[in-house]
């Protein structure tokens, strides 16, 4: 009996498991998007048929993927995408397109698609995106033994196959975004207060390697769609003094005092949106319902 009901136990968990891929939900304006763990054969629809397109336009390096087989086998990899990203659906097809010349066991991919609500930007159901850092997809992460080794955040610096092979063979590999991926470690080991008293540090180094006012924007979205409110106000803050010329660095900043109904600092910020903007749409509507809620 006892045998029996373990059985069925891990039925109904193999079932539930298998239910849970290729999972589809609506947007806020209807449009079918995938969500949660997914597989190739989530894209066999008509409303994902942007797949089969880009995956047979993209012409593989045959020599290189050649040189990828061998070794690939021993990594595992996981990647983050959006059904709703532009950017997803060019880079996804093209990359499983090199996982299937290589011959890449499917078993050491796990393929995630995330949302786009406010209330769960770029993050997934179960939280698969936890602690990874993914501010930007697709993101494509590679481990060996357990360990991350590289990552291509976004679409890869040559093409996925160069990309790839230079991660495995340990060869150094600076992904897109360096400046997020390099705060993001240093949050991690120090103090947001410690942070601040190098900001002048930061912001130099950082200078010679962001890719704009967009960068650190994201990333703070991200922190501020996932609660963590102080950090995402230090990297709104930052990218302000990095950027004091760019009018959307502050209305990023007033957004994010608004969140928290710190009204003041709010309005402060988005003051400063029309003193470089004047008449900006957004900072206008954004004042009056501030004033209204203020009452």
């Amino acid at each position: 009996m006892k045998k029996l009901l373990i059985n069925a136990f891990l039925l109904i968990s193999c079932i539930s498991n298998a239910q849970q891929i290729n999972q589809t939900t609506q947007d806020s304006k209807g449009r079918l998007m995938l969500l949660g763990k997914t597989n190739k054969k989530a894209f066999v629809t008509k409303e994902f048929s942007w797949f089969q397109k880009n995956y047979n336009k993209y012409i593989i390096n045959d020599k290189v993927v050649n040189k990828l087989k061998d070794s690939l086998k021993n990594y595992k990899i996981k990647a983050f995408y959006g059904t709703w990203c532009g950017d997803s659906k060019r880079e996804i097809p093209k990359f499983y397109k090199v996982l299937d010349k290589a011959g890449f066991n499917k078993n050491g991919l796990e393929v995630i698609a995330v949302d786009r609500k406010p209330e769960a930007y770029k993050a997934s159901p179960n939280g698969e995106e936890k602690g990874l850092n993914i501010h930007r997809v697709p993101t494509f992460i590679f481990y060996k033994n357990n360990k991350e080794v590289g990552r291509i955040v976004e679409y890869p610096k040559q093409d996925f196959e160069r990309d790839i092979l230079t991660i495995i063979n340990g060869e150094r590999y600076v992904p897109q975004y360096i400046v997020v991926e390099n705060l993001h470690k240093l949050m991690k080991l120090k103090t947001l207060e410690e942070l601040k008293k190098e900001e002048k540090k930061l912001m130099v180094s950082f200078a010679e390697f962001t890719k704009g006012s967009r960068e650190l924007n994201t990333f703070g979205y991200k922190l501020l769609r996932s609660k963590q409110i102080d950090k995402a106000l230090f990297v709104f803050e930052l990218n302000t003094k990095m950027y004091p010329y760019k009018y959307n660095v502050f209305d990023s900043l007033g957004e994010a005092y608004y969140t928290i109904k710190d009204y003041e600092q709010s309005l402060k910020n988005y003051d400063k949106v029309l003193k470089l903007k004047p008449n900006d749409k957004t900072a206008l509507e954004m004042i009056e319902k501030i004033k209204k809620e203020m009452i």
